[in-house]
């Protein structure tokens, strides 16, 4: 039996690290907010702590994991398949897709129908992902930063008709709701959603062998015996589903799947086997930091986490962008 090298014992050893700093923080935020909740009550099994535990708490915390490891991981798998550090589902449409799909069910079958909002925000998402691969496809970019910039400029035209519609239709608050990322609403049978995009990102797990070697080209994966086009579109679903599924939630969360999945492969390499889990585990963390930050800044005040990830996560795009865009392409 081969025993395991010095580079996959140092992984090892830092996603250990990083399960036990998460795990630490996670236990702390469970005591942080308005409501007065105590390690002793619940030792005591006080009803008020419990109550405000199961119901508010815990799902305030699943939910911010789950949002955070998702969209990751679907940053992740967007910028192997496109060929492109800086497409994620927030540069290329596919945010402000399933934010039209939200809509689109909120006008025609009313503020409650969960699951229709969902299967249309899932069908907008995938259907705006498609057009900017069509549009990808057919262009030539001779900086691989004008390739986000296209996607940024393709999800500001469905941005602008989505406000337009809901402006004619009086919807613009209820449209904030989706666009601005918040954890705040969360409670004990509104965030189970979420468990979908968990599933779908195990599903990830599962093709990261055939994402890696789809981000080596089509010609290269081809001659692997890898059916490219599958693949290809494997990842764009999976990417779709995660992306409607936390905006149906919580809404939009930014930045999130853009700068983790580029800081960890700076760091691991571009192998999904390794570089997958540890971008789950940086993105539960990140989007867990900023939620406890948004929740202290201004006690016992609530600042919206999108409004934290949005000063922090810009501030780090920039630094990757000033620290050599040109060489961070995939290929």
């Amino acid at each position: 039996m081969r025993k395991p090298s010095s580079a996959g014992r140092l992984r090892a050893w830092h996603l250990a690290a990083g399960v036990v700093l998460l795990a630490a923080l996670a236990a702390a935020s469970l005591f942080i907010g308005v409501g007065d909740m105590t390690p002793a009550g619940l030792l005591h099994a006080r009803e008020e702590d419990v109550r405000l535990l199961v119901e508010s708490r815990l799902p305030r915390l699943l939910a911010v994991l789950l949002a955070g490891t998702a969209m990751s991981v679907a940053g992740l798998v967007m910028m192997h398949i496109t060929g492109n550090r800086f497409v994620s589902p927030s540069t290329a449409g596919t945010t402000e897709s399933a934010t039209l799909g939200v809509l689109v069910a909120t006008l025609f079958a009313g503020g409650e129908a969960v699951i229709v909002k969902m299967a249309l925000a899932v069908a907008c998402a995938l259907a705006g992902t498609f057009v900017f691969m069509t549009l990808l496809r057919r262009l030539t970019f001779r900086d691989m930063i004008l390739v986000p910039l296209a996607g940024i400029m393709f999800g500001g035209v469905i941005g602008a008709a989505t406000t337009f519609v809901a402006y004619r239709y009086d919807l613009l608050q209820t449209l904030g709701a989706w666009t601005s990322g918040d954890f705040s609403a969360v409670l004990r049978g509104r965030y189970e959603l979420l468990w979908i995009a968990g599933a779908v990102t195990l599903l990830g797990y599962l093709y990261a062998d055939r994402f890696t070697v789809a981000g080596m080209g089509r010609s290269f994966a081809i001659n692997l015996g890898v059916r490219y086009d599958r693949v290809v579109n494997t990842g764009l679903v999976l990417a779709s589903v995660i992306t409607a599924v936390v905006v149906v939630t919580v809404g939009e969360i930014p930045f999130v799947s853009l700068i983790v999945p580029n800081l960890v492969t700076l760091a691991l390499g571009d192998n999904l086997r390794y570089a997958l889990p540890a971008t789950a585990l940086t993105g539960a963390l990140f989007v867990l930091l900023c939620d406890v930050a948004g929740r202290v800044i201004r006690f016992p005040y609530e600042i919206p986490v999108s409004t934290v990830l949005g000063v922090i996560g810009s501030a780090i795009f920039l630094v990757l962008l000033l620290r050599g865009g040109r060489r961070l392409g995939v290929r």
